[in-house]
């Protein structure tokens, strides 16, 4: 049987054989103690490419996330962030259920906002309005097809925010898509922020971990959010040892994913009546517009029998992610596979 081009997330990735020599010899010990020596280690990494003094090791990026929140607010603030954001629409809810916080939204169309669309949000210091006390952003955008925020861009927004006292944290799961695109350094777009998450289990290819890194009080204070949400971990230096083969060895191979998302787009551009913006496509992330053809559910649901996994992610939508485990002879195969679609039958 031959095996599906699985396109459907980064987080599909496998670890690789030097990670799992890592996780098979860490040197492990009671996390929640602060006994794990490889822990220790990687969070250490984790500060030093972020340029913060501290970070902490989660098992998710959404419960890093939300710990940030938590960290951050107090319960009936309110939480500035971007329409389709992942905090917002992809957490369960998580800053109403947990922080007890309302979310205010704004839209861009690019998923990067303007210093003035974020002060056009702020309201009067007036009883009746629920205090804002956070601006979330999400370097790379994941809804907005991998989409990142520039450095200048970052400095300005945190300017803005904190010219009215909002804290900003910086959902930063694929910062190292974001850095490799813009030639930069992670710790250049992190720096504006007072937190941030990244995530080992995307495209760097971990099997599971995301860190949140920031000031040492903020991470002493949201360890003890850690600790609430269950993420307490006992010898996760089996975790943490991948996670630091994958900052030591898989940063650098992004631009190939990026390259490969490059040639996936251009070949469903070519492909009418499918539409995909190539301005959009700066990562590894591409959208494409199928709904010339079939509703997206129906589009992926075709693709997958023919071997081709992707993620409808609404009705006229489907997303493609590539990733350390689909080559460039993948992407010429699924682009065959979809052209295949594309001109037979397929809508329902």
């Amino acid at each position: 049987m031959v095996k599906p081009i699985d396109l459907r997330s980064d987080t599909v990735t496998t670890p690789t054989p030097a990670m799992r020599r890592a996780m098979a010899e860490a040197e492990v010990g009671d996390d929640v103690y602060g006994e794990d020596p490889t822990v220790r280690r990687l969070e250490e990494r984790a500060a030093q490419l972020m340029g913060k003094e501290a970070a902490l090791l989660f098992p998710s990026g959404t419960m890093a996330n939300q710990a940030a929140i938590l960290t951050h607010t107090q319960r009936g603030q309110e939480v500035l962030a971007e329409a389709r954001s992942h905090v917002y629409g992809s957490e369960a809810g998580g800053m109403a259920v947990l922080a007890g916080c309302q979310p205010r939204l704004f839209y861009a169309p690019d998923g990067v906002p303007r210093p003035e669309d974020i002060e056009a949000l702020l309201r009067p210091d007036d009883e009746h309005y629920p205090p804002t006390s956070l601006l979330c952003l999400e370097n790379t955008h994941n809804m907005a097809g991998g989409t990142v925020i520039p450095v200048d861009r970052m400095q300005a927004l945190a300017a803005a925010a904190r010219r009215h006292g909002l804290a900003v944290h910086l959902d930063g799961a694929r910062i190292f898509n974001a850095a490799v695109a813009l030639g930069v350094d992670a710790r250049d777009l992190a720096a504006p922020a007072d937190s941030v998450m990244f995530s080992l289990s995307k495209g760097l290819g971990a099997p599971i971990g995301s860190m949140l890194c920031g000031s040492g009080e903020f991470i002493a204070r949201a360890r003890r959010w850690r600790k609430l949400l269950g993420g307490g971990m006992r010898q996760a230096g089996v975790i943490a040892a991948a996670g630091l083969v994958a900052l030591d060895e898989m940063i650098h191979r992004l631009a190939d994913d990026h390259a490969n998302a490059r040639r996936l787009a251009e070949g469903l551009a070519d492909l009418p009546p499918l539409q995909v913006d190539l301005d959009l496509v700066q990562t590894n992330i591409v959208m494409c517009d199928v709904s010339a053809v079939a509703p997206a559910p129906e589009f992926s649901r075709r693709l997958a029998e023919a071997g081709v996994l992707a993620l409808d992610v609404d009705r006229r939508r489907v997303r493609f992610v590539t990733h350390k485990d689909v080559n460039r002879d993948d992407i010429d195969r699924a682009l065959a596979v979809i052209a295949g679609l594309v001109r037979g039958p397929v809508r329902a």
